[in-house]
């Protein structure tokens, strides 16, 4: 998987040049790097169809990596709320040593409203006191064209960027925003399998729901 641009939204102090930061930034980089399609290649090639491909098939490898070679926790539920109360599972932590918090990673796989919620999530942590910071993941304009009808994208989250640019914070504290995008295209290969990703996971409630009702 490519990575086509890194922007740190929110960056004060120094944080950028310190080390456990420049070595958290590197692991999550080379866990993107590692994204493939199809098993057994060395890139991401994906069939371009519109919104014909799933999107959690394709975090699964970044998770993994991030997991299995750098010792990450994964689907954490970290009490980041002021009132004691989680706010939901964070996909990847890792604990940074010398500071007694994590540094946390969202990787989109549902809509633009669950990509807010990602960076909220991460800001509340970092206000709590219990993040260091965080990024989140999302595809480029260009992929999200070959993903789940309305997955959370680059290109509409930067214009409310200043809203956590803007946070006020004491201390060093990052939020990062990776924007990714498929290698190559190739026609000839099978769609990635979808689930309970982006609109298809509204879909399938609303299914559900229908299947309730019409129960006697």
């Amino acid at each position: 998987m490519l990575i086509k641009q890194r922007k740190d939204i929110l960056a004060p102090g120094n944080v950028l040049d310190q080390q456990w930061f420049q070595s958290i930034c590197r692991e999550v980089e080379i866990a993107i790097e590692s994204v493939i399609h199809p098993a057994g290649t060395s890139t991401f090639r994906i069939n371009p169809v519109r919104q014909g491909n799933g999107v959690i098939p394709i975090k699964q490898n970044f998770v993994k990596c991030l997991k299995e070679k750098y010792g990450w926790e994964l689907e954490s539920r970290l009490e980041i709320s002021s009132s004691g109360k989680n706010a939901g599972k964070i996909d990847a932590v890792k604990a940074i040593p010398g500071t007694g918090k994590y540094f946390a990673v969202e990787w989109e796989t549902g809509n633009i409203s669950s990509s807010h919620r990602a960076l909220n999530k991460i800001a509340l942590g970092i206000i709590s006191g219990k993040l260091v910071g965080g990024a989140l993941i999302v595809p480029s304009r260009k992929l999200y064209e070959y993903l789940t009808d309305r997955i959370g994208n680059y290109a509409e989250m930067e214009p409310y960027f200043p809203v956590w640019g803007n946070l006020k914070v004491k201390g060093e504290c990052i939020i990062s925003v990776f924007e990714i995008e498929h290698d190559s295209e190739d026609s000839s290969l099978p769609l990635i399998s979808k689930g309970k990703d982006g609109m298809a996971r509204g879909l399938l409630a609303s299914r559900k729901k229908r299947l309730r009702k019409s129960r006697p």
